[in-house]
């Protein structure tokens, strides 16, 4: 190899200087550089969770409590020539804390329902199994995914999160922007579902459709039945378009579109605007904004349900010191509440469990503080939040509900997170003055 490597230095050289040859230097071949081989990443999250929750008002429920184990663990194949394979597995699994004849105060199911799947059941399932395509600045997924936006998402408030079939383009040649364009077609829910059980009162204005049911314990759903039960069955899906800007003055700014084919069209906008206290540059403050409005249309096939004429807007200010954080925002939702059937959770004022915000001709408002403390690796997290429902509203009408909880976070380590947390609503139907004391 050596030789081969030296008789084309000299055949070079002859070349370049005219058949002359000049004196060259043997080099050593550099020894080859040995790569480690690439074969994907394994991912995963297991996750504990116990849940208890005791009503008052002599709430025919009393007690339920419920301890869970889950989580998710994937696989994502080598990078080729861009594309790649992800598939991940999500299950949970409830141990049995209570003697086979317990019941509730009053007989019923003393579990939680909100770690399991449809009927109390442990299940286990392929959540998510996606093909990922890089080129420059366009990314593309297809299949079974993940989704966080603002109307549309996994709301990951217990054991198992919701998650789509779906096609989402993302493109960044602009610069500090991002678009999306998107179409999805289905969707299984996540375990919190189970607290709504179709309900067009309260479950359609708190993220779950007329069609949960039907798309729990891993089963995918068509996302307009997911949305209006056998209403939605013509739907076509829903189409979603999405601009995010940062600017470098602070500002960023998103516009979000969601087309449900013969349902409704719901547009989303967020601004936030970041700066330093003119009183105290230590101190760092920001403003937020969001709005929502929704408009049926096609075949308005919700139309025998609900009329879909509704408009929504909320304030957030926040300011920061050190480790010190806090936070007060307002809502305003018009005479029609606003639909969010797929898990879409974005409103400021909402509470850990109270979803209010929501509901017609409602007024909310919400105020937080939390603090980390650095040395021990925890933040601390207050809160307490109130709505004043409108009479017309579908749930609870005239209610004024309120709601105060903390949360607690302890990173024991990277990959270890303890966390307690609890809310404790009061006023929660308006009718009976329904409430509990939920720890988590």
């Amino acid at each position: 190899m050596k030789k081969t490597v030296l008789l084309s230095v000299i055949a070079s050289t002859m070349i370049m200087a005219g058949g002359d040859i000049a004196p060259v230097e043997q080099v050593e071949e550099p020894a080859a550089e040995v790569q480690a081989a690439d074969y994907g990443e394994i991912f995963g999250q297991l996750r504990g969770f116990y849940i208890d929750r005791t009503y008052n008002n002599n709430h025919p429920t009393g007690n339920r409590n419920s301890l869970n184990a889950g989580g998710y663990v994937g696989y994502t194949t080598p990078d080729l020539s861009g594309l790649k394979l992800t598939v991940a597995a999500y299950g949970t699994y409830g141990f049995e804390i209570h003697d086979d004849d317990a019941e509730t105060t009053n007989g019923g199911n003393p579990y939680d329902p909100s770690l399991y799947g449809r009927d109390g059941e442990n299940y286990a399932f392929i959540g998510q199994a996606y093909l990922d395509y890089t080129r420059d600045n366009t990314n593309v997924k297809v299949g079974r995914m993940r989704l966080d936006t603002p109307m549309a998402g996994a709301d990951d408030a217990r054991m198992l999160p919701n998650l789509f079939e779906a096609a989402i383009v993302t493109n960044t040649d602009l610069e500090n922007t991002t678009l999306l364009a998107g179409h999805v077609t289905k969707m299984t829910m996540g375990t919190f579902s189970n607290i709504y059980d179709d309900s067009a009162s309260l479950g359609l204005y708190s993220g779950y459709g007329l069609g949960t049911t039907l798309a729990q314990s891993g089963d995918f759903e068509d996302a307009g039945v997911v949305a209006l039960g056998a209403l939605g069955e013509d739907s076509d899906g829903t189409s979603v378009l999405a601009a995010i800007h940062q600017y470098d003055n602070g500002l960023k700014l998103q516009a979000w579109d969601y087309y449900a084919h013969d349902i409704l069209n719901v547009l989303y906008l967020q601004a936030d605007f970041g700066w330093d206290c003119r009183l105290n540059d230590a101190v760092k403050m920001k403003a937020s904004a969001q709005y929502i409005n929704e408009q049926a249309v096609g075949d308005e096939l919700a139309s025998s349900l609900v009329d879909i004429d509704a408009n929504y807007w909320g304030a957030k200010l926040s300011a920061s010191a050190g480790n010190l954080a806090l936070s007060a925002a307002y809502s305003q939702t018009g005479d029609q509440g606003i639909l969010s059937p797929w898990g879409g959770m974005p409103a400021f004022t909402q509470g850990m469990v109270t979803r209010h915000q929501f509901l017609a001709d409602t007024d909310a408002w919400k105020v937080a503080a939390s603090y980390k403390f650095a040395e021990l690796n925890l933040k601390a997290t207050a809160y307490y939040a109130s709505f004043d429902v409108g009479t017309d509203a579908t749930y609870a009408p005239g209610a004024e509900s309120t709601e105060a909880g903390f949360d607690l976070i302890y990173q024991a380590r990277e990959d270890l997170q303890l966390r307690f947390r609890g809310n404790f609503p009061r006023d929660f139907t308006g009718i009976d003055g329904t409430g509990w004391d939920e720890y988590r």
